[in-house]
């Protein structure tokens, strides 16, 4: 008969108090993009979690019967594989909801990746890796400076990769995510990124306790969760084996592919600027209309969306909208192609970011 225990209480308050601090530091962008830069910032000492006994909750218990039945698995090595896992919970704090009342701010956000470390990080990143980002761009269809905008972006070129054992982090998250409104589909979530990571392991023939990554489990350059890794992953170095913690050309191929796998079409544009009118606001109902590009020019003109310059007809286009505080709101147009960066990470600003990023690298480089 299993046990259900109850959770364990917050007992690191030091570094409680620490991912505090880094949420107020993240100020704006934080507010904009709940938890994913804090994602990004160097947490590289995460807590050593206590343990939690996860083999005794019956969720975990039910967990394991289906890794059995339906993966394969061997229960007795699986039930002591969990008994090893602690509870994190500097995870289950940085999950939570930025405070409310905080407005949006684009250039705040901005300015915390388009800045000259990322920048000069990026440029020596491609110099480095030329061959496999041309090469990445000619098999793939992604330019080369979107690729390095991701991975500066994701985690400033290798060096904040995350040292959070991912079985901790995504366990934790699994079985004990924070109470918000999203709890229930975020903890299916994170059990099927669990799942995953265990199949990874065992396809891979790792440690599960090898793997390190962000508080949320992502792994490696470029961030990718143990489900991207077995999906979208591939080995672009040709030795054999998909290694995104230790290989830039891996980390390079596997982003380019994610990108294509997600919609990206070769030689299309990303986003253009535009203004709004002020006297016909029938523009304001083509917001939150989803991460898609699916409205023709023809109809965005008519409900007094202004392109700066002359757009291509034959696109579909979303529109985009960048809060900046108690600014003005920029506006774009984005394409399928910002649209399928906004399914590495579901965020106007993240996309743009990443964009930004990437122009920059490639303008600092010599010509």
């Amino acid at each position: 008969m299993k046990l259900t225990l109850s959770r364990p209480s917050a007992t690191r308050l030091a570094l409680f108090a620490v991912a505090s601090a880094l949420a107020i530091c993240a100020g704006a962008a934080v507010a904009a993009n709940k938890t994913q830069v804090l994602k990004r910032v160097a947490l590289t000492e995460p807590d050593a979690g206590e343990f939690a006994n996860f083999g005794q909750w019956r969720e975990v218990g039910e967990f394991i019967d289906h890794m059995v039945n339906d993966n394969g698995f061997d229960r007795a090595a699986l039930e002591s594989t969990l008994r090893q896992v602690r509870y994190v919970e500097t995870a289950i704090q940085l999950m939570k909801p930025a405070p409310p009342g905080r407005p949006k701010n684009w250039q705040a956000y901005r300015a915390r990746f388009v800045e000259p470390v990322r920048i000069n990080a990026g440029v020596a990143f491609w110099d480095r890796n030329a061959d496999a980002l041309a090469r990445a761009q000619e098999q793939f269809g992604v330019p080369a400076e979107i690729i390095v905008g991701i991975i500066g972006v994701e985690t400033v070129y290798g060096r904040n990769t995350g040292n959070f054992r991912v079985m901790d982090a995504i366990t934790t998250l699994a079985f004990s995510y924070p109470d918000t409104p999203t709890r229930d589909a975020r903890m299916a979530y994170f059990r099927k990124e669990l799942e995953n990571t265990l199949l990874y392991a065992r396809e891979a023939g790792i440690d599960p306790f090898s793997l390190l990554g962000s508080y949320a489990g992502a792994i490696g350059w470029p961030q990718f969760m143990p489900g991207s890794i077995r999906k979208f992953a591939v080995d672009f170095d040709g030795d054999g084996r998909i290694d995104l913690r230790n290989s830039q050309v891996d980390a390079i191929g596997s982003v380019a592919n994610f990108l294509r796998e997600h919609g990206w079409t070769a030689g299309e544009p990303t986003a253009f600027p535009v203004s709004v009118t002020q006297e016909n606001k029938d523009w304001t109902s083509f917001l939150g209309q989803g991460l898609e590009a699916k409205f023709n020019l023809t109809e965005l003109k008519a409900a007094g969306v202004l392109p700066a310059v002359d757009l291509p007809s034959d696109l579909k286009y979303g529109l985009v909208d960048l809060q900046n505080g108690t600014e003005v709101t920029e506006y774009w147009l984005g394409t399928n192609n910002f649209f399928a960066i906004t399914q590495y990470n579901r965020s106007f600003f993240y996309a743009m970011s990443v964009i930004d990023l990437g122009r920059a690298v490639r303008s600092a480089r010599p010509r």
